[in-house]
């Protein structure tokens, strides 16, 4: 199989490089730039990508360019470009205007590989505070923009190419077909990394790697744990034990309907309602990521009570996926800030003492999907929206009571059942219903209430790592209001949220 290697200098795009090569259907790894692996199986070209960081700074990541030369080509993006031709003889100065937005390419150099198919004017997503005053000895200009002379540079005798602006972003028109010229026309990639070929190598992978052993796994209703158990059960079968947990803050009947669906797919699960001592442990908690390291706390107790009811398990599978990481941790490690605690990165392998799997740990949301499709998954469990680990826990704000989950539980009920009826739920990516710590005056019949506001939300997203609102139709959203009010006692007000990501995160909490 073949692969590119994504050096990743802390830029916020990093991860959208990695997800705009998979849509090429070609494999790509993202490693910090200091941690390069030795060796990486098929490499056939290395990325450099942006930083936060100027290459003026006496702080900045500053490997050694020639080190990458020789064997496969290279392309710098942003600050990679800026790090090669400042190292290599170039000049990088302070941009006169911080250099963020859109901008057009001129003078586009056709005959180059990298430029091909590029037409004039092509938009770009600029984002820099340095720019590239002088390119390096041997260096040969391939595009510019109006404000930026030195947009694009190849080095032919080194394999190496440089462009200021960011191809991977939505913004970019035709950043697809220039990371296309790079990975298939310059590195000459073949593009056969699809979800048959992942689903086909991972679980040779994962006999591999478990051999005879058994795995333990909690699963969570959601798509990620949901595949990660098939390709598990794929791999090894009746030796995956799987442990479903009601924690009280799952959505309306949503444990019994997900159990059966999980029993019908072939899965070897066991129920646990462990409600009680959920709310036993949030009881008073009103801080948000206290709540998060609650629900985490008691669902590390509780699975791991009921994984020691199993005999002879050597290894604990989860269904982490990348965008879990980057948010926890930042991607591979790199200086990006944490957002939130993840439920499923960390805890349990510490406590369990057990060996961890995780099949699905370098896959955004999109390509879980696409791969669940490809073991055939039933849409019921494939293409449910995705649900937070912490459930209703983070979607009521404030101390959580078991009168306000059945309060939000009836009102997100009647949102998402009339997402279905209306034929949009598959139009949303995901929805929920949040109760929020504000009570409003209202008039119902003769009478005035000082009753709870829900919040909906609705976003449209690819993974995650951004969002957008979803422009609902105002009768739609109208006659929903209309029923949570009427049919949920306790509720008198009814709000859109129209905010996106980012600056705003999809859940409230």
């Amino acid at each position: 199989m073949d692969a590119i290697l994504i050096l990743d200098f802390g830029s916020q795009y990093t991860q959208l490089i990695a997800r705009r090569i998979r849509e090429l259907n070609i494999y790509c790894e993202i490693h910090p730039w200091n941690k390069a692996p030795k060796t990486l199986p098929g490499l056939k070209g290395i990325i450099l990508s942006g930083s936060p960081y100027s290459v003026r700074q006496t702080d900045s990541p500053q490997p050694s360019v020639n080190s990458f030369f020789g064997n496969v080509p290279i392309l710098g993006i942003c600050y990679g470009a800026q790090l090669m031709a400042h190292q290599l003889g170039g000049e990088v100065s302070a941009s006169g205007t911080r250099e963020y937005g859109r901008a057009h390419l001129k003078y586009i150099n056709e005959a180059n590989p990298l430029m091909r198919l590029l037409p004039e004017d092509s938009q770009v997503w600029m984002s820099h505070g340095d720019t590239i005053t002088k390119l390096p000895a041997g260096a040969e200009l391939i595009c510019g923009t109006r404000d930026v002379a030195n947009a694009g540079f190849c080095i032919s005798e080194k394999k190496a190419w440089g462009i200021q602006f960011h191809p991977e972003v939505f913004h970019s028109t035709d950043g697809l077909q220039i990371l296309s010229n790079f990975v298939v026309s310059i590195c000459h990639c073949l593009q056969d990394w699809t979800p048959d070929s992942f689903v086909e190598s991972t679980v040779q992978k994962l006999r591999e790697k478990i051999g005879s052993d058994s795995v333990v796994m909690g699963l969570s209703g959601g798509v990620d744990s949901s595949v990660a158990a098939v390709l598990l059960h794929k791999a090894i079968g009746s030796r995956l034990h799987c442990i479903f947990i009601d924690n009280g803050l799952l959505r309306k009947n949503e444990f019994h309907d997900v159990l059966e669906s999980y029993r019908n797919i072939g899965l070897r699960v066991a129920g646990v309602d462990a409600s009680a001592e959920f709310y036993a442990a949030l009881r008073g908690v009103s801080d948000p990521e206290l709540k998060r390291k609650a629900i985490g706390k008691s669902f590390i107790e509780i699975f791991d009570r009921e994984a020691h009811r199993i005999t002879g398990i050597q290894w604990l599978g989860q269904g982490t996926i990348y965008p879990d990481v980057i948010e926890s941790v930042s991607v591979s490690g790199g200086p990006s800030a944490t957002i939130k605690s993840h439920h499923n990165v960390g805890g349990l392998p510490d406590v369990m003492k057990l060996q961890v799997v995780e099949p699905l740990r370098l896959l955004f949301k999109d390509e879980v999907r696409r791969v669940g499709a490809s073991l055939h998954i039933p849409d019921n469990i494939l293409n449910r929206h995705p649900f937070p680990g912490p459930g209703l826990g983070i979607r009521i704000l404030g101390e959580i009571t078991p009168a306000k989950v059945t309060l939000l539980q009836e009102a997100d009920a009647i949102w998402i059942k009339g997402l279905k009826d209306e034929g949009l739920y598959h139009q949303v990516w995901q929805a929920g219903a949040i109760l929020l710590p504000v009570q409003s005056v209202g008039v119902m019949g003769d009478e005035r209430t000082y009753d709870q506001v829900v919040a909906l939300r609705a976003v449209s997203s690819t993974d995650g790592m951004t969002a957008d609102w979803c422009h609902l139709p105002y009768e739609f959203l109208a006659r929903i209001s209309n029923d949570i009010i009427n049919k949920v006692k306790g509720i008198n007000r009814v709000v859109y949220d129209i905010s996106s990501k980012p600056p705003a995160t999809i859940e409230w909490e």
